[in-house]
């Protein structure tokens, strides 16, 4: 019996057909199960900013999956390796390829991997997916964090109401020499280093990303808060505070910022105070996602704001 696929790094090449995989994916899934593939449009086209990002963040570390005759692409599995742990972005396998254990396929010899290293293997994920949700649980991933996805559109002439306490303190950085700066940050308050990351972000050449700092009067970093303004992507994250209140500051400043656009975003549902904030704003639940660690998870202080472009947290 023949192969049913063989698995490689994702190259340049593959970027159309990646596009087309996860607007496919998407589409299906959320159709077939919710009746809202509408959401994802009708064009793969703002699914090409994905593969881009990823192959200039983490050249050479996506895992393809492809028909072996053909070599049509089943299936794709981002993967960021990270000083502290390995990270899983966007798993993703093509309709007719679903069913055939593709996307565990991927995932073991990333898992492999990360424990020869013996570093954890985290990701984020819907929970509206429970299928993605039973296959991570069946591969031993743990939740430990629960986040609210909110949408808001905002309001042409500005965020309603007054500006958080702080707020006037936000400013915008763009010196890729900051990032040491920020990384020092996440990890002194949830024990990741991504300074890759923030590195990438600052120099800005794929995407459009925008980096925004919040200081004490005495000029310590109290929070950050990356946002993308990319018309694929609309969305703030990664970025970390050590309160509500400096979370409050900055979320403010990124959202007032996207004047017209609906950008989304993931809060922890633990911060009752600044969800009841957002709401005031205007925004609106569309998920819940749940982050998850296949091996110890660092003690945690302040809050985090994951993204889905990049995954690598």
């Amino acid at each position: 019996m023949s192969t049913p696929y063989t698995l490689r790094p994702l190259v340049a090449a593959d970027h159309e057909a990646t596009a087309h995989l996860l607007h496919r994916s998407l589409v299906q899934w959320y159709q077939s199960r919710l009746g809202q593939g509408s959401r994802f449009g009708t064009s793969h086209e703002p699914f090409r900013l994905f593969p881009a990002v990823y192959a200039e963040l983490d050249p050479g570390q996506a895992v393809a999956a492809c028909d072996p005759a053909s070599g049509e692409l089943l299936g794709v599995c981002f993967v960021h390796p990270r000083k502290t742990h390995v990270a899983v972005g966007i798993v993703a396998t093509a309709p007719a390829a679903q069913g055939r254990g593709l996307a565990r396929a991927m995932l073991t010899p990333v898992i492999a991997q990360a424990r020869r290293d013996q570093l954890p293997v985290r990701l984020v994920s819907s929970l509206l997916n429970l299928d993605s949700f039973s296959l991570y649980s069946r591969l031993g991933f743990v939740p430990h964090t629960l986040y609210q996805d909110l949408a808001l559109a905002v309001p042409a002439t500005g965020l309603p109401g007054t500006a958080p306490t702080g707020a006037t303190r936000v400013r915008l950085v763009t010196d890729p020499s900051a990032a040491a700066r920020l990384a020092a940050l996440e990890h002194e308050l949830h024990g990741l280093h991504r300074e890759p990351d923030y590195a990438f972000f600052l120099r800005n050449q794929v995407g459009d990303w925008r980096v925004a700092v919040l200081e004490d009067a005495h000029g310590a970093l109290t929070g950050f808060l990356v946002a993308s303004h990319h018309p694929s992507c609309v969305m703030l994250g990664p970025g970390v505070a050590r309160d509500e209140a400096a979370a409050a500051a900055l979320l403010w400043s990124a959202l007032d910022a996207m004047r017209g656009a609906s950008p989304v975003f993931l809060v922890p549902c633990t911060a009752a105070s600044l969800i009841q904030q957002c709401y005031a704003w205007g925004a609106r639940n569309v998920e819940l996602h749940a982050a998850q660690s296949l091996g110890p998870v660092p003690p945690s202080r302040g809050l985090s704001f994951p993204t889905f472009l990049p995954e690598s947290g």
